[in-house]
């Protein structure tokens, strides 16, 4: 099974970002051949005010960046995980930052929204609050993908490794980790925290990033790039370098199977007492 990720600088224009994505998407399947393509989170749009964010915002099934990757997943006869949509969330002055996930038919085969919302105080000053524009998800995600089960995950639950044991104990072979994560977090914890959760779960771990500079308000932010994919030993087999592109790798499902004979952690685990 050959994957693929796209790695964009989306940023307050939604179809300037659908018009990117599209055309990165075309090229994947042009120059990759994929089975399975996953775009970043929030690739739809980025940064912005509250207000524009919520008139970017789609009500799901539907909206241009469903459809678009909908029809793509279709025509090209490819699954297409479609990073994160800005989902409206019915009766709410709260958005989803919602991952759909579409089977090579274009048929909607899961849909996830993001747990863990993203408040915090940066080293360098800058305060997030994620929650006060999004409502959080509370349920874990996984689909078929002829064979091979994909975890869903979104950027900050990358901090959190008992969404990914949940995901393991369902079976995930692949957890896609569509991220923004910020410049300065990243360069420290971006790559070991992918790492230990591929290790963990001996399972592959997709993440497809936001790279680049995008406006918030009167601040520019920046997003750190680095899209990678990493195995079940914890190897990453395949790292984008600087702006959008691709990058792309086999899913070796024996490898799997090979590592979790070796190591069978998921027999050695015990209930504790508390």
């Amino acid at each position: 099974m050959k994957v693929t990720l796209v790695q964009m600088n989306s940023v307050g224009d939604k179809a300037l970002n659908l018009a990117n994505a599209r055309a990165l998407i075309e090229r994947a399947v042009v120059q990759e051949r994929p089975d399975w393509i996953c775009l970043p989170e929030v690739f739809d749009f980025i940064g912005g005010s509250r207000a524009e964010k919520m008139a970017a915002a789609e009500e799901l099934p539907g909206g241009p960046a469903y459809q678009m990757c909908q029809a793509l997943a279709r025509e090209h006869k490819v699954f297409i995980h479609a990073g994160s949509i800005l989902e409206k969330a019915p009766g709410e002055e709260r958005l989803h930052n919602t991952s759909v996930a579409f089977n090579r038919e274009g048929k909607e085969v899961a849909r996830y929204r993001k747990i863990h919302m993203f408040d915090i105080t940066a080293p360098d000053g800058a305060k997030y609050h994620e929650s006060a524009a999004f409502k959080p998800g509370d349920s874990v995600v996984t689909y078929d993908c002829e064979g091979v089960t994909v975890g869903c995950a979104i950027c900050y639950d990358l901090r959190f490794s008992y969404l990914f044991q949940a995901l393991a104990d369902k079976g995930a072979d692949i957890v896609a980790l569509p991220a923004a994560f910020t410049l300065v977090t990243g360069k420290d914890h971006w790559e070991v925290l992918c790492r230990a959760r591929a290790i963990e779960m001996q399972a592959y771990l997709c993440a497809p990033a936001q790279t680049g500079a995008h406006k918030a308000g009167h601040e520019t932010r920046f997003t750190y790039g680095n899209s990678l994919i990493a195995d079940p030993w914890g190897q990453v087999v395949a790292k984008a370098s600087e702006g959008p592109g691709l990058v792309s790798s086999y899913v070796d499902v024996d490898r799997i199977r090979k590592i979790r004979a070796m190591i069978p952690v998921a027999q050695h685990k015990v209930k504790l007492a508390v």
